[in-house]
């Protein structure tokens, strides 16, 4: 299947926040990223994670976060905490319901399934953390399995830990795991966002993989830490000198119907080369209309 999403939504910067943290959820409503995963997960302790769900809720209900997509990291379906996270998140109807370490296509329907039970609003979709070696080799068919799930996000950090690979420059260890989910998701239709940068002090290192990111294609990155948004902000938007580029293919195209070859800037122009420029200004523009 080939398809492409109907509506952009920028998703340059997608902020973990642990959810057991109330002035970390107020500083969020002032942070610029595109979207928030409020994590009843990983960042929480386990006697936390009762309030920390309850927390999380009352954010989404709240409507005090502006345009931020807003999310919540529920616990993994293997969890005692998981049937409870889904119906609390379900209810409180946030943008989209995250969960761990989604491995097959038959988890994808059951959590479907469990949606529509719990009662979540339509416009409540599923994004699903794609982890495992598993979940790489079994990536098509995960991202295929529902039009309710619109993004795959990397788990980076378990990848590595299950393929016993280290952490390094460039990524090399994880670079078949990355190009398997990537493929996935642009063969359905799907958004998927990079994994976290561990060392928040390494901003040098964060720039450089989020560069990395947006030259595979991943349209944002998933982030741990409030300073990482900027940076993560500039490197999945359209330059100044990629607009300008697009906005003249168009104009090059428009005014060159007919004559048979068209170019810009001295280099032929194709009908691939004005479906990516119109991408780049559909980006451009989503990105505008959120400041």
């Amino acid at each position: 299947m080939d398809a492409a999403p109907s509506m952009f939504r920028p998703r340059r910067s997608v902020l973990y926040m642990p959810s057991s943290n109330e002035r970390a959820l107020e500083k969020a409503k002032a942070i610029p990223c595109d979207g928030l995963i409020l994590d009843l997960e990983d960042a929480v302790a386990p006697d936390a994670k009762p309030a920390a769900r309850e927390s999380a809720a009352a954010a989404v209900r709240s409507g005090e976060y502006g345009a931020r997509e807003l999310t919540i990291r529920i616990n993994g379906m293997d969890t005692e905490w998981h049937k409870e996270d889904i119906r609390v998140a379900c209810v409180a109807g946030p943008d989209a319901i995250v969960v761990p370490k989604v491995s097959s296509a038959d988890a994808v329907l059951e959590l479907v399934e469990s949606m529509v039970g719990a009662g979540a609003p339509e416009r409540t979709k599923l994004w699903a953390m794609v982890e495992t070696p598993y979940a790489m080799l079994h990536a098509e068919e995960i991202a295929a399995a529902s039009d309710r799930l619109t993004v795959l996000v990397m788990g980076t950090n378990d990848l590595a830990k299950e393929l016993y690979a280290e952490h390094v420059p460039g990524r090399q260890p994880l670079l078949t795991g990355l190009s398997l989910a990537l493929l996935a998701a642009r063969a359905t239709g799907k958004v998927i966002l990079d994994g976290v940068y561990n060392d928040v002090k390494d901003n040098d290192g964060f720039l450089a993989e989020c560069q990395q990111g947006r030259e595979l294609g991943f349209d944002g990155k998933t982030l741990i830490h409030p300073s990482q948004v900027e940076g993560a902000n500039a490197a999945f938007a359209p330059s100044e000198q990629a607009v300008s580029d697009a906005e003249g293919i168009l104009q090059a195209w428009e005014d060159g119907k007919g004559s048979g070859v068209v170019t810009y800037n001295g280099r032929m122009i194709e009908n691939l080369h004005v479906e990516s420029a119109q991408r780049t200004l559909q980006i451009h523009q989503a990105i505008k209309a959120l400041s």
